[in-house]
């Protein structure tokens, strides 16, 4: 009886024991699936990083040139010499002899004024002369008759010294006369009026027909005040040679003394077009002024320019550049590639494999857009002039020259001509000419 009663029990435990182990299985089946699964997603083969891109950047040659070393200053061209006309008798102006604007030379006719009083007062003049001149003939004449008769004790003595003093008094007349005579003349001549100097005349102040008179003057109302000034028939200024005026600081001064040896040696001066930046001439300063304008703590200077193509006139500004000397081969970039950092001035060197290093420099002198080395470079490296600031030490670049400047193209006219291709620098293959565009249909 008891083993009928285990039977159909062990016949229910088998069943649920298989059950079990296979879940079981299958559990360790999904399992192992699960940390395949995740030995795969996590366990990947690392990648290497990716180089990064070539930084574009601009870049030009270390070149070694002569440099000339310049103070550059704001100037105004004056005359080299200027005179006003004036008329120095009064009377009606005849005539202006000359053409406003054109040049004139020295003792040339530039207008007359009416002589005709001053012909007469002349003529007044010589006859009083001739007629004192007679009157002291006659009276020398008496006094030569009365040294004889006063020898002879034929006159009185008293009669004698009488005709002398006659003598004396006339002769006094006839030399007050000839003075008149040569006041009168000078008159005359004055009606006349001529150029002082080689120079060019402007534009006229008083027409023919008007009366002219010494000492005439006018007020003349400006930003600085009111100011009263002699009335000429016109000024004629000497612009061949002309001068340029301009004032440096007091510091520069010493600078200027020594480059020209206490100004004793010219110092080449070029002046240069405030509108356009052309040279206007080159010059020599040779004058400085004898003191320092408390006002601006400025020396004034004056360069004497030969001006042969008349391109500076009287009262034109200008930039004046003073060049005070030349540095013979010097290593030189452009400012541009000039950098500063918490060490110093640096600059960016292309080195063959299109890396960049930072070379220290020292920087001597900046002359507009030239930067002059004295060390850390040598003539033939290649510096980046631009784009240097995404660069580090190590940084692969791309040397791109820079784009030229095309005009845009107006419709129904002709597409720009192309550009020629820009010179490779060393180590760099050659760029192609940019194409010129067409204009769209």
């Amino acid at each position: 009886m008891n083993d009928q009663a285990l039977a159909p029990s062990l016949f229910r435990t088998r069943p649920r024991r298989r059950r079990w182990v296979v879940a079981a299985s299958a559990a360790v089946a999904v399992a192992v699936a699960v940390v395949l699964l995740a030995w795969v997603v996590f366990h990947k083969k690392p990648v290497p990083p990716a180089k990064p891109a070539a930084v574009s950047v601009s870049a030009v040659a270390v070149v070694m040139q002569d440099v000339p070393v310049s103070v550059t200053t704001l100037g105004a061209a004056q005359a080299w010499t200027s005179d006003t006309i004036l008329a120095q008798v009064s009377g009606i102006l005849r005539s202006v002899d000359f053409v406003e604007g054109t040049d004139v030379k020295a003792g040339q006719l530039l207008a007359q004024i009416d002589p005709t009083p001053y012909q007469a007062a002349l003529t007044q003049a010589q006859g009083t002369l001739q007629r004192d001149q007679a009157l002291l003939a006659g009276a020398r004449v008496d006094l030569a008759r009365y040294a004889t008769l006063v020898k002879q004790d034929s006159i009185a003595n008293q009669t004698y010294a009488d005709e002398a003093a006659l003598v004396k008094q006339d002769e006094g007349t006839v030399l007050l006369d000839q003075g008149i005579v040569a006041s009168a003349q000078v008159n005359l001549n004055w009606c006349r009026i001529t150029s002082p100097i080689d120079g060019r005349v402007g534009v006229r102040s008083v027409d023919p027909g008007n009366y002219v008179t010494t000492g005439a003057t006018s007020n003349t109302t400006s930003t600085t005040g009111s100011t009263t000034g002699p009335v000429g028939i016109v000024i004629v200024n000497q612009i061949e040679p002309i001068a340029v005026i301009f004032s440096i600081p007091q510091g520069d001064y010493q600078r200027l003394a020594k480059a020209s040896n206490g100004f004793r040696t010219p110092l080449a001066t070029e002046a240069i077009s405030q509108d356009t930046g052309a040279s206007l001439g080159t010059g020599e300063l040779s004058i400085a002024d004898n003191r320092v304008d408390p006002t601006t703590g400025t020396v004034k200077m004056k360069a004497r320019f030969a001006n042969t193509a008349d391109l500076l006139l009287p009262g034109q500004f200008v930039n004046v550049r003073l060049t005070l000397q030349t540095l013979s081969k010097a290593i030189t970039i452009p400012a541009a590639a000039v950098n500063v950092g918490p060490n110093g001035t640096f600059a960016y060197v292309v080195g063959a494999n299109q890396t960049v290093s930072v070379q220290p420099i020292k920087v001597d002198e900046t002359e507009g857009t030239t930067a002059v080395v004295t060390s850390g470079l040598t003539s033939g490296q290649t510096v980046v002039t631009d784009g240097q600031m995404t660069l580090t030490a190590g940084s692969t670049v791309k040397v791109v020259p820079p784009a030229p400047a095309t005009p845009p193209t107006e419709p129904g006219q002709p597409a720009a001509a192309a550009q020629p291709a820009a010179a490779p620098l060393p180590g760099q293959p050659a760029q192609p000419a940019p194409q010129a565009q067409q204009p769209a249909k």
